[in-house]
């Protein structure tokens, strides 16, 4: 008889056990460079598969103005920039941990016209720009987006800024340059590769891509900020971008890993 109440006991910390409330998820707050946008939905859906216990909030934006942002510490726990130059700047002003620094990918510029547009610019390459259909083209603003400066050289590489000047519509970043040109606001855009190889705009337009040679190389890289609340949070995040299957994720989406 006396190992009844012990039976009851050993029950009913079994029923505690599964009516207890589970934890909460652990807030992980990335800032994101706006070619990854597409990208992103893939890793962050990867990434809860393997770690639900941490729940991810992505801002995208262009990397100069969340590089102004951190330098005054905004509440992001990981930086993703499209210049590895603003992760290497908040760790040279004391900003950021060096030994968090990482680079994830070189980035490609693209032109891009709708399908139906009459620019062939499969055959012109640049020169698709001064084509007469080409009234507005649309890049990122080169004063806060990486490539936004890699479009501007990639115009005196092909003594095209003079021309095309006066027809330049300028995107904050690099996502709402692609939706300049993807909704009509401009006939043809400089864009991201990683951009253009999302579902949508895969479907719905025709690309060119600009040599790497036209332009410094697009290094993407990010950082982890001193300021960060979790921390442990965004190294696992870093790590699984670097794993096997997130650098699948980003080939997938045109971003070059290891120079392939």
């Amino acid at each position: 008889m006396k190992r009844f109440p012990r039976l009851f006991l050993l029950l009913a910390l079994f029923w505690q056990g599964l009516t207890a409330p589970c934890a909460p998820p652990r807030p992980l707050a990335i800032a994101a460079a706006a070619d990854l946008q597409f990208a992103m939905v893939e890793m962050k859906a990867a990434f809860l598969q393997a770690r639900p216990d941490i729940e991810v909030t992505v801002t995208y934006g262009s990397s100069g103005n969340f590089y102004a942002q951190l330098a005054n510490k905004a509440p992001f726990d990981l930086f993703l920039s499209a210049d590895l130059s603003y992760p290497k700047k908040l760790v040279e002003a004391g900003l950021a941990d060096a030994a968090t620094e990482f680079r994830y990918s070189r980035g490609h510029l693209v032109l891009w016209v709708p399908r139906d547009s009459p620019i062939p610019v499969e055959e012109l390459g640049m020169k698709a720009l001064l084509h007469p259909a080409a009234r507005r083209v649309a890049m990122a603003n080169p004063r806060f987006a990486p490539y936004g400066r890699a479009a501007e050289a990639a115009l005196v590489t092909y003594g095209l800024q003079d021309t095309v000047k006066p027809r330049l519509v300028f995107g904050e970043n690099i996502s709402q340059t692609a939706q300049f040109v993807q909704t009509g606001a401009a006939d043809i855009g400089i864009i991201a590769l990683s951009l253009a190889k999302a579902p949508a705009m895969a479907a719905t337009g025709r690309l060119w891509a600009v040599p790497e040679s036209a332009h410094p190389p697009l290094d993407q890289g990010g950082v982890i900020p001193n300021h960060a609340e979790h921390r442990v949070e965004a190294l696992a995040f870093r790590d699984f971008m670097r794993s096997a299957k997130g650098v699948e994720i980003l080939r997938r989406f045109g971003f070059v890993v290891d120079g392939r």
